[in-house]
This record gives structure tokens, sequence and C-alpha cells, in this order.
């Protein structure tokens, strides 16, 4: 059964097919960059769904093979910056995290399907569902410190429970992941074929998730990428890159190279950010400190650059301030976490 307008808005559309909920982003041409717009459409389903006795799970998906969702509207809130100023970018940045919170909280189980790019907000709308599906097309990364960010939508809280120091490498780097590498790192459960997706979904439609649902075993990671660990495990960011400088790897020089071409403030923040989500206690706790570090970086002139060099111009060569690491104050970074309640 068809509800066009439960949502509220055309960028998410739903459905009912048995017991089974299910919400469409369908934005395909912004590969579902999520707005608020799109989250209060997923967050007015959610309520109109939680106390609903027909609907016993809730599926979110995308409409369009390519994409789950791509991440944030960076551009739309480089529009806000411009216009309405850095408070009213960080309201509804902070309204966004909100619902992506409301998500992982949801009573109902909830599936994601994490098939094509699923990174940044994509992680913040499906990688805290209760199942999270990838497959052979999915890309997952949290690529925040190429455009000045740090990893935010619940993407710490992931990558600090990941195995040894991959998540602290993941975090600084960016680095993409495919379908297996996700399950291996946290941010997915099972790996299903793309072609097998119809049949699985119509199973939800009557079945319960643990009757359906068959988690798939993290895969082995190559000697090289296990050895990186000992790169990333190091007293600071610093040491990290005379470590990766010396390591005979082609994976070790791919993130010198993206280390060198991210922000050096974000990346700096990410390192810190890491170490420190460690040791919270909870999902809630990872969105405080990432909320708080989001609206420090928001105000900073590399966050407005890192998205027109990225997304906009699309001529890939930012302008940062400072430009490399070796200039950067540290007290600037500190006085971010300091803004963490």
């Amino acid at each position: 059964m068809t509800e066009e307008s439960l949502s509220g808005t055309s960028s998410v559309k739903t459905r009912r097919t048995g017991h089974m909920g299910r919400i469409i982003l369908d934005s395909p041409k912004r590969l579902n960059a999520v707005d608020l717009d799109m989250a209060e459409g997923i967050a007015r389903t959610l309520e109109a769904w939680r106390n609903d006795p027909n609907v016993a799970v809730v599926v979110l998906e995308s409409s369009s093979p390519r994409a789950f969702c791509a991440g944030g509207d960076l551009k739309r809130i480089c529009e806000l910056l411009q216009i309405e100023g850095a408070d009213e970018a960080f309201r509804q940045m902070s309204r966004v995290y909100a619902i992506m919170q409301q998500i992982a909280a949801y009573p109902k189980p909830t599936v994601s399907v994490l098939d094509g790019i699923a990174m940044g907000g994509g992680i913040g709308l499906g990688g805290h569902a209760t199942y999270r599906i990838v497959t052979e097309r999915s890309v997952v990364a949290m690529p925040e410190t190429a455009i000045g960010l740090t990893p935010d939508a619940g993407g710490s809280w992931i990558l600090s429970r990941a195995p040894g120091f991959s998540g602290l490498r993941g975090a600084v780097t960016g680095n993409r992941m495919d379908g297996q590498a996700a399950i291996t790192m946290g941010f997915a459960d099972t790996l299903i074929a793309s072609e097998a997706l119809p049949t699985f979904l119509d199973q939800l439609a009557d079945k319960v998730p643990e009757d359906v649902f068959t988690v798939t075993p993290p895969a082995s990671q190559s000697v090289s990428v296990q050895s990186l660990d000992t790169c990333y495990n190091a007293p600071d960011l610093d040491h990290a890159i005379r470590n990766l400088t010396e390591h005979d790897s082609e994976e070790a020089r791919q993130d010198l190279d993206a280390l060198s071409r991210a922000c050096p403030f974000s990346v700096q923040l990410a390192w810190g950010a890491w170490h420190r989500a460690r040791f919270l206690s909870s999902l809630s706790e990872a969105f405080q400190q990432e909320t708080a570090l989001v609206n420090c970086l928001i105000r900073r002139a590399d966050f407005a650059e890192g998205v027109r060099a990225r997304l906009i111009d699309r001529d890939n060569a930012p302008r940062w301030h400072p430009r490399t690491l070796a200039e950067l104050d540290r007290s600037e970074v500190e006085a971010c976490f300091k803004q963490v309640s």
C-alpha cells in the first residue's frame, strides 16, 4: 500500500507491504543528500508508524541503486551560512542529527539497505539501524576531513569501535570501503547480492527480521593493511605520518596521499575526536561530541572552501588555512574540544 502524503515531502516516499513499512529516499539527482526536509519527512513517517500495530518492521532504502545517501546536503549548508548565518546552519544540522538519533532509538526493528553510496550523513540515516545490509555495489565512507569537517552523524562511534586502529585510519583519511570491509569495520551486518534484495524484502513483509537475516562474518584483512595498525598506534599524528612514510606498502602511500589532500585542521581534530570517542559510553555521547565539533568547524573558512573545491567548482584544489599540519596552531584544535559539554 502506497502512502504518498505520509512523509510530507517529495524526497521521501513510503509504502506498506504486509507488516513492513518502507521509507524510500527519493532524490536521485542529489544522490539522496540528506537535508532538513528529507530528515523531517523520515521523522514524520517514523512517528506515524511508532504505535501502528500493523507495522512491525521499518525498512530504510533508496529508490536508486546508485546511492542510499551520499551524505549531508553540504551545498545547502553553505548557502545557509552565506544567507542566514552560522547559527541557522548549525540549527538545521543539529535537527538532522537529532532525527538520526531517533532512527537509532526507534522501538521497532529497523532495516537499512546501504546499497550504492552510503557516506557521511548516509551513515547517520542507515548506519545505526537494527539490521544493516550492504551489497556488492556498496561504497561506504566517512570522508569529512576532505571538506573541512570531522566524522559526524554518529560515524565517530562506529569508527571508535572498529578493530584495532582501523577506525582511526578511516577517520583521518576518509578511505572508502566495499560491502565486506564495511562489515569488518562495524558499519554493516549482512552482505546480500543486489539482485537478491527484492526477494529478501518480500520475506520481510510477513516474517520477523531475525528469521530472515544471516550475519556475514568479518573478513580477514591483508597482512599489509593489518600492519598499518602499527603506524596509527602512535602518540600523535606527526608520528603516525612518519610511520606511514617509512612503511613500504601501497596502502601506506595511498593514506599519505589522502592525508596530504585533506584539511589539516580537520585531520588533527578527527585524530583527537577518535581517541576521545573510544572512552564515550553511548552513541548519544558521540553525537554530542560530534555536534559541538561541527559547530566549530562550519564557522571556519576551511569548510566553505572544502565544499567549493569538492562539490561546487570540483577543481579539487582547496586552499586550506593553515595549508599544512606543520603550520597548525594546536591550541585552536583544543579550543574546539573545550566546547564539548
